[in-house]
């Protein structure tokens, strides 16, 4: 199959080397209607195909649908196991709905800058361990308590690694990706885009455990702020999705390997278990944490030309 984003001029008349990824999504076929099949065939893929996914392993490893029973490997893979057919659903809606590359949810260029997913990755994963982790434990070093079944943990690192990254990068190329993509052909406003995808990102959150024990504050500093709305700023600045995917990775790889909260969306046998889930101290940790991470991302790491976002001339001419 050829992808009419990949090399040259589009039909459209967008050069790829002058372009955003949030310019892509009117390449190849755009119709509205096919971004709402493309989404309908996503949602399947992760709702329905991947709970199946999900209640099959429940049954391989408990003997029943109820993964209550399992222990917390087992409960990870219930859990993350659905976000591989949640990956395989944007796959195929972009490249047989959309007839493009998968990489355009990511970059307009014909290559991913993988140094800048990195300078993602390390520009959170560094306050996210000293602000989140070790900040935390000053405050509260009662409610840790340190995994002493390094065996296990050390078998668990290569398994939460892979399918961690599944997870937030499908993330990553469904809800800063393909929406923004899809919201864009209504209006391309940048605030527009941020506070649409901020939202749509924080609805499924809604679910989580974490709620529960934190209210609308973790609601909008945890969801919508931050992940949600930062995020997705620092994406139509960069005009990729790179830094996200390194940040989300950071992000959600310290919580499984590093400092897992108990009653968390997600458990696992981290090296780290906190005991209690301080709303407060999480918001702010929150919001120290993104200057650290702008600082870091945009002064030590410097963007190259591959990461500038395209200037207003040479958006000229789309239609």
């Amino acid at each position: 199959m050829r992808f009419k984003a990949i090399k040259g001029k589009q039909e459209i008349g967008t050069d790829v080397n002058g372009a955003t990824y949030v310019e892509a999504a009117r390449w190849g076929k755009y119709r509205g209607w096919r971004y709402v099949l493309g989404l309908v065939l996503i949602l399947f893929a992760w709702l329905i195909v991947g709970s199946g996914a999900s209640v099959l392993v429940a049954f391989a490893l408990g003997g029943q649908a109820d993964p209550s029973g399992l222990g917390l490997v087992g409960y990870y893979l219930f859990v993350t196991v659905s976000f591989l057919c949640f990956f395989a659903g944007v796959l195929i809606a972009v490249s047989l709905v959309h007839r493009r590359h998968p990489r355009t949810l990511v970059t307009a260029r014909e290559k991913i800058n993988w140094h800048r997913v990195g300078h993602g990755f390390v520009a959170w994963f560094v306050p996210y361990c000293l602000i989140g982790g070790l900040g935390q434990y000053l405050f509260y070093p009662d409610t840790f308590s340190f995994n002493s079944d390094l065996l296990t943990f050390a078998l668990f690192v290569p398994l939460a690694l892979v399918l961690t990254a599944i997870q937030t990068t499908t993330e990553e190329l469904f809800f800063r990706g393909y929406i923004v993509q899809g919201v864009s052909l209504i209006w391309s406003n940048r605030v527009f885009l941020a506070i649409v995808a901020a939202v749509v990102f924080t609805l499924p959150h809604l679910l989580n455990p974490e709620v529960s024990a934190g209210g609308w504050l973790t609601i909008f500093s945890n969801y919508f702020l931050v992940p949600g709305l930062v995020w997705t700023v620092v994406s139509l600045i960069d005009g990729t999705t790179e830094l996200a995917i390194g940040v989300h990775f950071a992000n959600n790889i310290g919580g499984v390997l590093l400092f897992n909260i108990t009653g968390t969306a997600l458990p696992s046998p981290a090296l780290f278990t906190i005991s209690e889930y301080h709303a407060t101290y999480g918001a702010l940790a929150e919001l120290v944490a993104v200057p650290v991470f702008l600082a870091i991302a945009y002064k030590v790491f410097k963007r190259d030309e591959a990461s500038e976002p395209v200037s207003q001339s040479d958006r000229q001419g789309r239609r």
